[in-house]
């Protein structure tokens, strides 16, 4: 009989609501910072986020739309890292000065997590440098195992390694842990590492084909704040809003 033993946990949408107003925001203000004259609308944003990594989608915008001035092939890669480290201590900023609320449940969440002896393991394809923002500083009260973020696999979600890792550091097996995401990449990453997914979606996602999630929810919930819907899954959870720790774990374990 397996029980779940941890807990995975995508950053970006599922920890804080940060595409809209941090990485879009600190990526504007980066390419102005560097002398272009175009930004990523919110529309165009939720475009580019069907590609995994901030490097990646500079490069792919490159590519398409152009930065509105010729950018040398052989100058590109050091153009797009330099980019990034500058959207990076951006964005970072943004963070620390708690402009980017948590989002509904999630402390709530995490808490139950610890209280029930769960492992916590944070798997985010963004920057290590935000990741730890976020995991150390505003959520310094939660013991995370390990916080997995950046580059520490080679191929990014939808492709599994990072959950892959997760299990590798952890030593457990697929169905003794469960995820929570909130777009389709991460969904999918999670199920082709053989887990159990929980998805919370947010205004990028809330359109997005999260059917192979085995439950979708539009937040966690708070008892004494925003509640949650349940969208997808869950059937016989005794459901008020709030989903609770014990409630999936026994839903999960079998």
């Amino acid at each position: 009989m397996a029980q779940i033993k941890a807990i995975f946990f995508d950053q970006d949408g599922v920890i804080i609501d940060t595409e809209r107003d941090g990485h879009r925001v600190a990526f504007n203000q980066t390419f102005k910072e560097f002398g272009y004259n175009f930004e990523w609308s919110v529309e165009k944003y939720h475009e580019l986020l069907q590609i995994a990594g901030g490097k990646e989608r500079m490069k792919h915008y490159l590519h398409t739309d152009g930065f509105g001035v010729e950018v040398k092939p052989e100058e590109e890669d050091d153009l797009i890292k330099a980019m990034h480290k500058k959207k990076t201590q951006t964005f970072i900023e943004l963070i620390e000065s708690g402009k980017l609320p948590l989002r509904p449940g999630i402390h709530r969440f995490m808490q139950e997590a610890m209280k029930a002896g769960l492992r916590l393991v944070v798997c985010t394809t963004s920057d290590e440098k935000a990741a730890h923002a976020i995991a150390y500083k505003i959520l310094k009260d939660i013991k995370f195992d390990y916080v997995l973020a950046g580059d520490v696999v080679k191929k990014k979600k939808p492709d599994p390694a990072i959950y892959n890792l997760a299990l590798e550091k952890t030593g457990l097996k697929p169905e003794e842990c469960m995820v929570i995401e909130d777009s389709r990449n991460g969904v999918l990453a999670g199920k082709a590492a053989g887990l159990y997914v929980v998805a919370t979606t947010n205004i990028y996602t809330e359109k997005e084909d999260l059917s192979d999630a085995d439950i979708v929810v539009t937040c966690l919930g708070d008892p004494d704040g925003e509640k949650g819907t349940l969208k997808q899954g869950g059937k016989g959870l005794d459901y008020d809003g709030v989903l609770r720790v014990d409630q999936l774990v026994k839903y999960f374990s079998h």
